[in-house]
């Protein structure tokens, strides 16, 4: 499928795999929390359709690939061997559900881009439909921020 130089192909293979999985899942899980704000608490039933459309477009972009299935993708999962899983971090939620979202759809973006990033590899289409992705979450963010004075007082 694809493969690095110097380094065992079978092992980066498995690695990237990994890092795709849990990039995918972080933003989908991302994007439903902020789909959830947006949906019961700021009552922006456009705001939450264009979440749930990035959400299901995340998803398809893999599905429709013919180099790489979410099938493929968790077979490779290894929680049992991820040593951060249950890392703490600091409280991030200073002022409520505006914080929530802030850090939810900072991570969607920062996993949209690793996304995009690991894709370059595999297939430059798909890399191309996660950037645009993460381009339509800049926009949405920054109408909710406007709209809804989204925004954390630590940010």
């Amino acid at each position: 499928m694809f493969r690095v130089s110097s380094c065992s192909g079978d092992m980066i293979e498995k690695k990237l795999l990994q890092i795709i999985d849990a990039n995918l899942n972080r933003a989908r899980e991302g994007l439903r929390v902020c789909e959830d704000i947006t949906r019961f608490a700021l009552c922006d039933k456009n705001a939450t359709e264009s979440l749930k459309k990035i959400r299901h477009t995340a998803t398809s972009l893999v599905l429709d690939s013919k180099k790489i299935s979410l099938q493929k993708l968790v077979s490779q999962r290894n929680t049992p061997e991820d040593k951060t899983k249950f890392t703490d971090y600091a409280a991030q939620y200073d002022s409520g559900i505006s914080d929530v979202f802030m850090a939810n759809i900072e991570r969607v973006k920062e996993s949209l881009r690793v996304l995009e990033e690991c894709f370059k590899i595999i297939d430059e289409e798909i890399s191309r439909g996660y950037r645009k992705l993460r381009f339509n979450t800049y926009d949405i963010e920054k109408k909710l921020v406007k709209k809804a004075g989204l925004i954390s007082c630590n940010r």
